[in-house]
């Protein structure tokens, strides 16, 4: 048995590094905001407000093979919090998986076409709890599930770093708490590629 660790230690290594050489993987943060349509009845005295405005830092993950396909994983979240109907403090955080098409399109310039699923997380913070217990809750969160599509350009500055302006499409079921499930987040990138280019 010991005479094996070696060998298949070796292979793994090998293969490894193949399979690092065979693709591309990209990191990337960045910045954006969110769009949503806003109500425009006035049938309700406290109507859903827009899921809409405010800064979201993100990060990125993906790898690409050869063949131009592969997969992408990223996440956005409201870096301070917002104010729900002039009352409640709130963040929402979107999550999702994307399968990815990157064809090349110049020398220096690759899309991003991506389309997948995820969650929406909202935390609701509870500042004006009452509470005569030793423990109180100080936030409540929902999760909601989504589907997401969204494309970038990456254009490559300096070597392998790349700006990415973006655009993310998300349809989130059973937002009740916003006024529409529609949510457009725009946004840009800045990243590293590591591997194949």
């Amino acid at each position: 048995m010991r005479k094996l660790v070696l060998p298949v230690a070796a292979c793994a290594v090998v293969l490894a590094v193949k399979f690092a050489r065979a693709q591309e993987i990209d990191v990337a943060v960045g910045g954006s905001t969110l769009f949503s349509a806003k109500s425009t009845s006035a049938s309700q005295a406290y109507p859903p407000p827009p899921e809409r405005g405010g800064t979201y830092p993100t990060a990125s993950a993906q790898v690409v093979f050869k063949n131009h396909l592969g997969f992408n994983v990223e996440t956005a979240f409201r870096y301070k919090q917002g104010l729900y109907n002039g009352y409640q403090r709130y963040r929402p955080v979107l999550s999702d998986v994307n399968g990815v098409f990157a064809p090349r399109v110049g020398d220096k310039s690759i899309a991003d076409f991506m389309a997948g699923f995820g969650a929406e997380t909202l935390i609701f913070y509870n500042h004006f709890a009452n509470c005569n217990f030793a423990a109180c809750p100080i936030l409540i969160s929902g999760n909601h599930f989504l589907l997401h599509a969204g494309g970038g350009w990456r254009y490559y500055l300096l070597g392998r770093l790349f700006v990415r302006p973006e655009a993310h499409y998300y349809y989130v079921f059973d937002n009740t708490e916003f006024h529409s499930g529609h949510v457009l987040r725009l946004g840009a990138s800045l990243g590293y590629t590591f591997g194949r280019k």
